[in-house]
Protein backbone atom coordinates (compact mmCIF):
# COMPACT_ATOMS: atom_id res chain seq x y z
CA UNK A 1 0.00 0.00 0.00
CA UNK A 2 1.02 3.30 -0.84
CA UNK A 3 2.12 5.34 2.21
CA UNK A 4 3.10 9.08 2.32
CA UNK A 5 4.06 11.30 5.34
CA UNK A 6 4.27 14.89 5.08
CA UNK A 7 5.85 17.56 7.54
CA UNK A 8 4.48 21.21 7.38
CA UNK A 9 6.21 23.91 9.02
CA UNK A 10 4.80 26.65 10.17
CA UNK A 11 4.76 30.00 12.80
CA UNK A 12 1.93 31.92 13.62
CA UNK A 13 1.30 35.66 12.40
CA UNK A 14 -1.24 36.24 15.43
CA UNK A 15 -1.79 35.23 18.78
CA UNK A 16 -3.65 32.01 18.58
CA UNK A 17 -5.88 29.60 21.54
CA UNK A 18 -5.82 26.01 20.58
CA UNK A 19 -7.68 23.24 22.25
CA UNK A 20 -5.87 20.87 24.42
CA UNK A 21 -5.80 18.41 22.13
CA UNK A 22 -5.65 20.09 18.40
CA UNK A 23 -6.25 17.12 15.91
CA UNK A 24 -10.06 17.52 15.30
CA UNK A 25 -9.52 21.81 15.24
CA UNK A 26 -6.58 20.96 12.03
CA UNK A 27 -9.26 18.83 10.90
CA UNK A 28 -12.27 20.27 10.95
CA UNK A 29 -10.30 23.49 9.53
CA UNK A 30 -8.33 21.56 6.58
CA UNK A 31 -11.98 19.63 5.81
CA UNK A 32 -13.55 23.17 5.06
CA UNK A 33 -10.65 24.68 3.27
CA UNK A 34 -10.54 21.61 0.89
CA UNK A 35 -13.97 21.79 0.20
CA UNK A 36 -13.93 25.09 -1.16
CA UNK A 37 -10.77 24.26 -3.15
CA UNK A 38 -12.21 21.78 -4.85
CA UNK A 39 -16.02 21.61 -4.87
CA UNK A 40 -17.85 21.85 -7.93
CA UNK A 41 -20.97 21.80 -7.21
CA UNK A 42 -21.90 24.54 -3.89
CA UNK A 43 -24.44 24.03 -1.46
CA UNK A 44 -24.89 20.33 -2.37
CA UNK A 45 -24.87 17.11 -0.04
CA UNK A 46 -21.81 14.91 -0.96
CA UNK A 47 -24.28 12.18 -0.28
CA UNK A 48 -26.54 13.15 -2.92
CA UNK A 49 -23.95 14.67 -5.25
CA UNK A 50 -23.42 13.41 -8.83
CA UNK A 51 -19.80 13.89 -8.67
CA UNK A 52 -19.19 11.93 -5.31
CA UNK A 53 -17.42 9.46 -6.69
CA UNK A 54 -14.72 11.75 -8.26
CA UNK A 55 -14.67 14.81 -6.60
CA UNK A 56 -11.30 15.20 -4.25
CA UNK A 57 -13.13 16.14 -0.62
CA UNK A 58 -15.92 12.97 -1.44
CA UNK A 59 -13.36 10.94 -1.30
CA UNK A 60 -11.20 12.08 1.40
CA UNK A 61 -13.55 13.59 4.08
CA UNK A 62 -16.89 11.29 3.20
CA UNK A 63 -15.71 8.48 1.51
CA UNK A 64 -17.68 6.46 -0.18
CA UNK A 65 -18.08 2.69 -1.09
CA UNK A 66 -16.52 2.22 -4.22
CA UNK A 67 -18.43 -0.77 -5.95
CA UNK A 68 -15.36 -2.63 -6.76
CA UNK A 69 -14.08 -2.53 -2.78
CA UNK A 70 -17.76 -3.03 -1.32
CA UNK A 71 -16.51 -7.13 -1.21
CA UNK A 72 -15.19 -7.02 2.88
CA UNK A 73 -18.42 -7.44 4.74
CA UNK A 74 -16.72 -6.07 7.64
CA UNK A 75 -16.11 -2.84 6.65
CA UNK A 76 -19.14 -0.94 8.30
CA UNK A 77 -17.65 2.08 6.61
CA UNK A 78 -14.47 2.85 4.51
CA UNK A 79 -11.26 4.31 6.54
CA UNK A 80 -10.40 7.96 5.49
CA UNK A 81 -7.11 7.80 3.52
CA UNK A 82 -5.43 10.41 5.71
CA UNK A 83 -4.32 11.52 9.46
CA UNK A 84 -3.54 15.02 10.28
CA UNK A 85 -0.73 14.19 13.24
CA UNK A 86 -1.06 17.85 15.48
CA UNK A 87 1.28 19.14 17.39
CA UNK A 88 1.85 17.25 20.82
CA UNK A 89 2.14 19.61 22.91
CA UNK A 90 -0.15 21.06 25.51
CA UNK A 91 -0.13 24.58 25.21
CA UNK A 92 -3.27 26.16 24.29
CA UNK A 93 -1.70 29.94 24.22
CA UNK A 94 0.68 30.76 21.35
CA UNK A 95 2.19 34.44 20.34
CA UNK A 96 2.96 35.45 17.13
CA UNK A 97 6.00 33.90 15.70
CA UNK A 98 5.73 30.94 17.67
CA UNK A 99 6.08 27.82 16.05
CA UNK A 100 3.86 25.02 15.37
CA UNK A 101 4.00 22.14 13.11
CA UNK A 102 2.16 19.09 12.45
CA UNK A 103 2.15 16.05 9.82
CA UNK A 104 0.14 14.90 7.24
CA UNK A 105 -0.36 11.18 6.47
CA UNK A 106 -1.81 9.81 3.18
CA UNK A 107 -2.85 6.22 2.01
CA UNK A 108 -3.27 4.81 -1.24
CA UNK A 109 -3.95 7.32 -4.01
CA UNK A 110 -4.53 10.10 -1.79
CA UNK A 111 -0.78 10.94 -2.14
CA UNK A 112 -1.49 12.18 -5.87
CA UNK A 113 -4.20 14.71 -4.15
CA UNK A 114 -1.04 16.32 -2.54
CA UNK A 115 -1.11 19.30 -4.60
CA UNK A 116 -4.42 20.22 -3.63
CA UNK A 117 -4.32 19.47 0.03
CA UNK A 118 -1.09 21.80 0.24
CA UNK A 119 -3.16 24.30 -1.59
CA UNK A 120 -5.99 23.93 1.25
CA UNK A 121 -3.61 24.45 3.72
CA UNK A 122 -2.50 27.72 2.13
CA UNK A 123 -5.64 28.94 2.33
CA UNK A 124 -6.08 27.56 5.84
CA UNK A 125 -3.54 29.36 6.77
CA UNK A 126 -5.13 32.57 5.59
CA UNK A 127 -8.37 31.94 7.01
CA UNK A 128 -7.02 31.10 10.33
CA UNK A 129 -7.36 28.48 13.40
CA UNK A 130 -8.34 28.30 16.92
CA UNK A 131 -10.80 30.92 18.73
CA UNK A 132 -11.88 33.95 17.22
CA UNK A 133 -10.05 37.26 18.90
CA UNK A 134 -11.58 40.18 18.10
CA UNK A 135 -13.98 38.79 15.36
CA UNK A 136 -10.62 37.40 13.97
CA UNK A 137 -8.58 33.66 13.56
CA UNK A 138 -4.90 33.24 14.12
CA UNK A 139 -3.53 33.05 10.70
CA UNK A 140 -0.03 31.86 10.30
CA UNK A 141 2.43 31.17 7.57
CA UNK A 142 3.36 27.66 5.91
CA UNK A 143 6.90 28.13 5.61
CA UNK A 144 7.64 24.60 3.89
CA UNK A 145 7.38 20.50 3.82
CA UNK A 146 9.64 17.85 4.10
CA UNK A 147 9.59 14.54 3.64
CA UNK A 148 12.19 11.68 4.29
CA UNK A 149 14.32 14.69 5.03
CA UNK A 150 13.70 16.54 1.47
CA UNK A 151 12.32 20.18 1.24
CA UNK A 152 9.58 19.52 -1.23
CA UNK A 153 7.70 22.82 -1.07
CA UNK A 154 8.35 26.32 0.42
CA UNK A 155 6.04 29.64 0.65
CA UNK A 156 8.85 31.95 -0.90
CA UNK A 157 8.37 29.58 -4.34
CA UNK A 158 5.14 27.81 -4.17
CA UNK A 159 6.82 25.01 -6.07
CA UNK A 160 6.53 21.34 -5.27
CA UNK A 161 9.63 19.44 -6.50
CA UNK A 162 8.71 16.74 -8.87
CA UNK A 163 8.87 13.28 -8.09
CA UNK A 164 6.90 10.27 -5.58
CA UNK A 165 7.26 11.03 -2.21
CA UNK A 166 5.68 7.82 -0.84
CA UNK A 167 7.00 4.64 -0.14
CA UNK A 168 4.69 0.95 -0.83
CA UNK A 169 4.84 -0.54 2.75
CA UNK A 170 3.97 -4.71 2.41
CA UNK A 171 2.49 -6.40 5.06
CA UNK A 172 5.18 -9.18 5.63
CA UNK A 173 5.61 -12.28 7.57
CA UNK A 174 7.67 -11.94 10.64
CA UNK A 175 11.19 -13.39 10.49
CA UNK A 176 12.88 -12.39 13.82
CA UNK A 177 12.41 -15.17 16.18
CA UNK A 178 14.40 -14.01 18.97
CA UNK A 179 11.90 -12.32 20.05
CA UNK A 180 9.19 -14.48 19.88
CA UNK A 181 9.15 -14.85 23.47
CA UNK A 182 9.60 -11.40 24.85
CA UNK A 183 8.51 -8.12 26.65
CA UNK A 184 6.75 -5.74 24.36
CA UNK A 185 6.24 -2.07 25.81
CA UNK A 186 3.44 0.03 24.00
CA UNK A 187 3.10 3.54 24.56
CA UNK A 188 -0.47 5.62 23.40
CA UNK A 189 0.59 8.71 22.46
CA UNK A 190 -2.83 10.19 21.34
CA UNK A 191 -6.36 8.76 22.82
CA UNK A 192 -7.04 5.56 21.92
CA UNK A 193 -10.76 4.98 21.31
CA UNK A 194 -11.23 1.35 20.94
CA UNK A 195 -14.42 -0.53 21.42
CA UNK A 196 -14.79 -4.23 22.81
CA UNK A 197 -17.78 -6.08 24.13
CA UNK A 198 -19.85 -3.05 23.00
CA UNK A 199 -18.20 -0.22 25.33
CA UNK A 200 -15.12 1.71 25.53
CA UNK A 201 -12.57 1.38 28.88
CA UNK A 202 -9.07 1.95 29.65
CA UNK A 203 -8.25 -1.92 29.58
CA UNK A 204 -6.31 -3.06 26.64
CA UNK A 205 -5.68 -6.84 26.53
CA UNK A 206 -3.41 -7.76 23.79
CA UNK A 207 -6.20 -9.94 22.24
CA UNK A 208 -8.33 -6.66 21.75
CA UNK A 209 -4.92 -4.57 20.28
CA UNK A 210 -4.45 -7.39 17.62
CA UNK A 211 -8.41 -7.37 16.61
CA UNK A 212 -7.85 -3.24 16.30
CA UNK A 213 -4.56 -3.88 14.64
CA UNK A 214 -6.16 -6.68 11.96
CA UNK A 215 -9.07 -4.62 11.58
CA UNK A 216 -7.00 -1.04 10.90
CA UNK A 217 -4.42 -2.83 8.55
CA UNK A 218 -7.51 -5.45 6.79
CA UNK A 219 -9.01 -2.04 6.11
CA UNK A 220 -6.84 -0.19 4.78
CA UNK A 221 -5.15 -2.50 2.65
CA UNK A 222 -8.64 -3.57 1.22
CA UNK A 223 -9.69 0.05 -0.04
CA UNK A 224 -6.46 1.39 -0.28
CA UNK A 225 -3.71 -1.02 -1.17
CA UNK A 226 -3.66 -4.69 -3.59
CA UNK A 227 -6.92 -5.95 -1.60
CA UNK A 228 -7.47 -7.79 1.45
CA UNK A 229 -4.17 -9.54 3.00
CA UNK A 230 -3.68 -12.99 3.48
CA UNK A 231 -3.67 -13.39 7.50
CA UNK A 232 -4.92 -16.01 9.75
CA UNK A 233 -7.07 -13.89 11.99
CA UNK A 234 -8.64 -16.53 13.82
CA UNK A 235 -5.40 -18.31 14.84
CA UNK A 236 -3.27 -14.43 15.47
CA UNK A 237 -6.11 -13.32 18.05
CA UNK A 238 -6.49 -17.16 19.60
CA UNK A 239 -2.64 -16.73 20.23
CA UNK A 240 -2.82 -13.53 21.42
CA UNK A 241 -4.96 -14.29 24.51
CA UNK A 242 -1.47 -16.22 25.69
CA UNK A 243 0.24 -13.06 25.69
CA UNK A 244 -0.78 -11.51 29.02
CA UNK A 245 -0.15 -8.26 30.84
CA UNK A 246 3.16 -6.98 32.77
CA UNK A 247 2.45 -4.05 33.83
CA UNK A 248 -0.22 -1.02 32.96
CA UNK A 249 0.03 2.77 33.34
CA UNK A 250 -3.24 2.91 31.10
CA UNK A 251 -6.11 5.65 32.10
CA UNK A 252 -8.67 7.47 30.55
CA UNK A 253 -8.40 10.74 29.39
CA UNK A 254 -11.62 13.08 28.16
CA UNK A 255 -11.72 16.38 26.03
CA UNK A 256 -14.21 18.20 24.17
CA UNK A 257 -14.55 18.99 20.43
CA UNK A 258 -16.87 21.13 18.87
CA UNK A 259 -18.67 19.55 15.87
CA UNK A 260 -19.76 22.45 13.28
CA UNK A 261 -22.05 19.73 11.71
CA UNK A 262 -23.84 19.04 14.17
CA UNK A 263 -23.37 22.20 16.36
CA UNK A 264 -22.70 21.32 19.70
CA UNK A 265 -20.17 20.12 21.83
CA UNK A 266 -18.98 16.28 21.86
CA UNK A 267 -17.18 15.00 24.62
CA UNK A 268 -14.82 12.37 23.61
CA UNK A 269 -12.21 9.97 25.02
CA UNK A 270 -9.73 7.68 24.74
CA UNK A 271 -6.73 5.65 26.85
CA UNK A 272 -3.49 6.97 27.23
CA UNK A 273 -0.20 5.78 28.77
CA UNK A 274 1.83 2.79 28.39
CA UNK A 275 1.53 -0.89 28.96
CA UNK A 276 4.23 -4.23 29.43
CA UNK A 277 3.21 -7.11 27.89
CA UNK A 278 4.88 -10.57 28.37
CA UNK A 279 4.72 -13.65 25.57
CA UNK A 280 5.11 -15.22 22.30
CA UNK A 281 4.98 -11.89 20.38
CA UNK A 282 7.08 -12.34 17.45
CA UNK A 283 4.17 -12.94 15.10
CA UNK A 284 2.91 -9.65 15.17
CA UNK A 285 6.03 -7.32 14.91
CA UNK A 286 4.43 -6.82 11.64
CA UNK A 287 1.31 -5.66 12.62
CA UNK A 288 3.00 -3.75 15.44
CA UNK A 289 5.37 -1.76 12.85
CA UNK A 290 2.33 -0.51 10.34
CA UNK A 291 0.08 0.21 13.31
CA UNK A 292 2.90 2.58 14.86
CA UNK A 293 2.93 4.76 11.73
CA UNK A 294 -0.79 3.95 10.65
CA UNK A 295 -2.97 4.84 14.09
CA UNK A 296 -5.73 2.86 16.08
CA UNK A 297 -9.34 2.60 16.83
CA UNK A 298 -11.58 5.50 15.84
CA UNK A 299 -11.11 8.62 14.47
CA UNK A 300 -7.34 8.66 13.82
CA UNK A 301 -8.23 11.13 11.06
CA UNK A 302 -7.72 13.57 14.11
CA UNK A 303 -4.64 12.18 14.78
CA UNK A 304 -6.06 9.49 17.38
CA UNK A 305 -4.61 6.19 18.61
CA UNK A 306 -0.48 7.11 17.88
CA UNK A 307 1.13 4.26 19.60
CA UNK A 308 4.88 3.38 19.73
CA UNK A 309 6.28 -0.54 19.98
CA UNK A 310 9.22 -1.09 21.66
CA UNK A 311 10.57 -4.35 22.50
CA UNK A 312 11.95 -4.63 26.21
CA UNK A 313 13.58 -7.94 26.04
Amino acid sequence: MLYGKYKFFCVFKDEAFLPYYKGSTFRGVFGRALKNVVCALKLRECSNCLLRYKCIYSLVFETPFLEEKNKDSRLSSPPHPFVIEPPLDNGTHFKDDDRFDFQLLLFGKANEYLPYFIYAFERMSNTGIGKRVNGKRACFLLEYIDTKGQKIYSHQDQTLQKGDFYQNLPLTQSTNKTVDFSKLKITIETPLRLKFTNRLAAELPFHVLVRAMLRRVSSLFNYYGDGEPEIDYRGMVKRAEGVHILNSNLHWFDWRRYSSRQDTSMLMGGMIGSIIYEGKIGDYLPLLDLCSQFHLGKQTSFGLGKINAEILE
